[in-house]
């Protein structure tokens, strides 16, 4: 057998040895060079590429963090630090604490989900049912508790291990809180509270996550009640807590006393946003995106949230607050990542995310115990919260994954281009391949 062409002649083998090389192996030229992900994005490349994440190198290299080996080192640290390895919960601090809080639990668990979707190490899936049983023994062997945000938290938690793993049980258990959170609503002047014995009291805390939980119970279910419950929770809380102007959003409103009050916080911010993304996405309405971006760029560039002596967010305290930074960049990644983002935006998004992971790994962690505290600019003392230590594995994870993203998409890219050129050299020449047999 010999393989002959119209124009260039040379054996069978070979040309399907080129035809491999094509289809698949990703060309490494200027055009398919693997990006460099950097703290400095490249705002002339991005600004002539819409719809895209921006990919390209800068010109000239930076030092550059391996973002997978701090986030495996930063999660490794929650595991060793402050699960209990007898109840099957995380401790409340470091140093032989056994204390148990609730909603930092939902929080803590998310990084380790975090971590498995990232690697897809068992290491980190075998904490899945452990933790599932032991946070409801905790909690007096049940789920629900008097505070609807908790609620709301743990219920989203086990959408995402539902949605890891397949398995019903872990779904039914978030239907049955969300059962549980509707009594939170206010028939007459609408609003969720935050608590069951505070009625009157409805706080950015318990809307902006509820929106979110309605929104992924109808991207499962498609049942329409729950995408109305996900437009009307957002839109009470647009209505009586998010300033239109700035982008900020007021702590809560008393419903007795017609007033809101309460300076804005990332937690807030980052569940608004949160919420007006994921109705975006199922609506594929222009306001909700404008509202989640306006609500982020308050967040990255107002006095009220940011250290401005070191170009991050803030120091929001020890206990709640330590977690809010995390939250909020959680919500925030998913924004960054949305092709129709305005490119300058993505880019400055970018900046504000890689600067704080920055600043967090290189001066806001102990080296040796790989510890953090709630100001990420500086380290913690010889113990730290679970709250503080979540937050920072949060941002460590999201930065992560987010580079896992680029470089996927990058091979995707690369291959479609290969094929693309292969197309077109036959083209150009017009080869033909004729096979005959030859005795």
């Amino acid at each position: 057998m010999k393989c002959c062409f119209q124009f260039i002649h040379f054996p069978a083998a070979r040309a399907l040895s080129l035809c491999a090389l094509f289809f698949f192996v990703p060309l490494v030229n200027a055009e398919t060079r693997e990006p460099e992900i950097t703290t400095t994005p490249n705002t002339t490349a991005a600004s002539t590429t819409p719809n895209t994440v921006n990919t390209t190198a800068p010109e000239k290299e930076t030092p550059k963090t391996d973002w997978a080996e701090a986030a495996d080192k930063a999660t490794g640290s929650l595991l060793k630090e402050f699960w209990n390895r007898s109840g099957h919960y995380f401790n409340d601090e470091n140093g032989g604490s056994t204390r148990f809080n609730y909603w930092p639990q939902a929080h803590a668990m998310d990084v380790i989900i975090d971590a498995w979707l990232r690697t897809k190490d068992s290491k980190y899936s075998d904490y899945f049912e452990p933790w599932y049983h032991g946070i409801r023994k905790k909690n007096g062997n049940r789920y629900w508790n008097i505070f609807f945000d908790d609620m709301e938290w743990i219920a989203l938690t086990f959408l995402r291990l539902h949605e890891a793993t397949g398995e019903a049980r872990y779904l039914e258990s978030a239907r049955k809180l969300w059962e549980h959170i509707q009594k939170a609503w206010d028939p007459e002047n609408g609003g969720l509270a935050w608590k069951a014995d505070h009625l009157w009291s409805k706080n950015a805390c318990s809307n902006g996550p509820g929106s979110i939980l309605a929104s992924r119970l109808y991207q499962i279910s498609r049942d329409e009640k729950e995408l109305e419950w996900a437009k009307k929770i957002y839109q009470w809380e647009k209505d009586h807590l998010f300033d239109p102007e700035t982008g900020a959003i007021t702590d809560h409103y008393n419903e007795r006393t017609k007033r809101k009050a309460g300076v804005p916080l990332s937690y807030n911010q980052g569940t608004f946003l949160g919420a007006a993304f994921e109705l975006y996405q199922i609506t594929g309405e222009a306001g909700y995106l404008r509202d989640a971006e306006k609500a982020a760029t308050f967040t990255i560039t107002s006095r009220s949230t940011l250290d401005r002596r070191n170009g991050i967010l803030r120091d929001e305290g020890r206990g709640d607050g330590g977690l809010f930074k995390g939250i909020f960049f959680r919500y925030f990644l998913l924004l960054m990542q949305e092709k129709a983002l305005k490119p300058e935006l993505r880019d400055q998004y970018r900046q504000f995310l890689y600067h704080n992971a920055e600043v967090l790994w290189s001066r806001g962690v102990d080296p040796e115990l790989l510890l953090f505290s709630p100001a990420w600019a500086r380290p913690p003392g010889p113990t730290t919260q679970l709250t503080s230590q979540t937050s920072a594995c949060m941002l460590l994870e999201a930065i992560a994954s987010y580079e896992k993203t680029i470089r996927e998409s990058f091979q995707t890219d690369s291959i479609q281009i290969a094929r693309t050129k292969l197309a077109q050299w036959f083209n150009t020449h017009r080869i033909a391949i004729v096979q005959r047999e030859q005795s």
